[in-house]
């Protein structure tokens, strides 16, 4: 699973990266989103809706976009309103408010798309949305840490340093978690990077010592 410090450090494009890699390297694979915020969608061949980052994923991985691979997808309507698109199909318009009481039939619906794909895939490659540190919506989250620990999916935490303030992003989002969700971090990822890369030697070295954690690779900026 690829999660990130915020939104737009580069979650999508890893994902697709890693979909293609993995396609390279003989394995069935499949992109997943639980759920995603995009009015840019795309209608698989069964007419479902699912945000267009996954159906590029699934291009990536070298098989069909399915619904299952972003079962919830929110299409912004006006200020605190979205469509809730489920499984591919409109299901209600609702204020932010209204949605968190859908979140627990939203969630089986995840949990058994999740199941589906693996099923059918030798590998998933999950994205997170947004920060897993959001503390204000930490416990009704549903695409974050609570899909991480479902899977028990190994973690890569991603922070953009073309922004700057990466490794305070990457040390800050883990303080933040849980116990139980520190542990499923195994790598981070840098990305974004511009220049020479051996002025951030003494900083992936430190970053690698405060934490444990290994720096599995630095991204440039592309």
């Amino acid at each position: 699973m690829v999660q990130g410090t915020a939104s737009h450090v580069g979650k999508s494009v890893l994902v697709s990266a890693l979909c293609r890699i993995f396609r390279q390297d003989g394995f069935r694979v499949a992109p997943f989103k639980a759920q995603n915020m995009s009015n840019n969608s795309y209608v698989t061949a069964s007419g479902g809706e699912i945000g267009r980052a996954q159906a590029v994923q699934a291009d990536a991985a070298g098989g069909e976009a399915r619904v299952e691979m972003n079962p919830v997808l929110l299409k912004p309507e006006a200020d605190h309103i979205s469509q809730v698109v489920l499984l591919g199909r409109p299901l209600v318009s609702a204020r932010v408010r209204d949605y968190f009481g859908l979140k627990a039939q939203l969630w089986d619906s995840i949990k058994e798309s999740l199941d589906s794909l693996r099923e059918d895939f030798d590998i998933v490659v999950a994205e997170g949305a947004g920060s897993p540190a959001e503390i204000n919506l930490k416990a009704t989250e549903i695409v974050n840490m609570r899909v991480a620990r479902y899977a028990n999916a190994p973690v890569m935490l991603c922070g953009d340093i073309d922004r700057g303030g990466v490794f305070a992003h990457l040390v800050g989002t883990l303080d933040l978690l849980e116990p139980e969700e520190r542990e499923l971090v195994r790598a981070f990822v840098i990305n974004k990077f511009r220049g020479d890369i051996s002025l951030l030697t003494d900083g992936l070295t430190w970053l690698e010592e405060r934490t444990g954690i290994p720096v599995a690779g630095v991204v440039r900026h592309f």
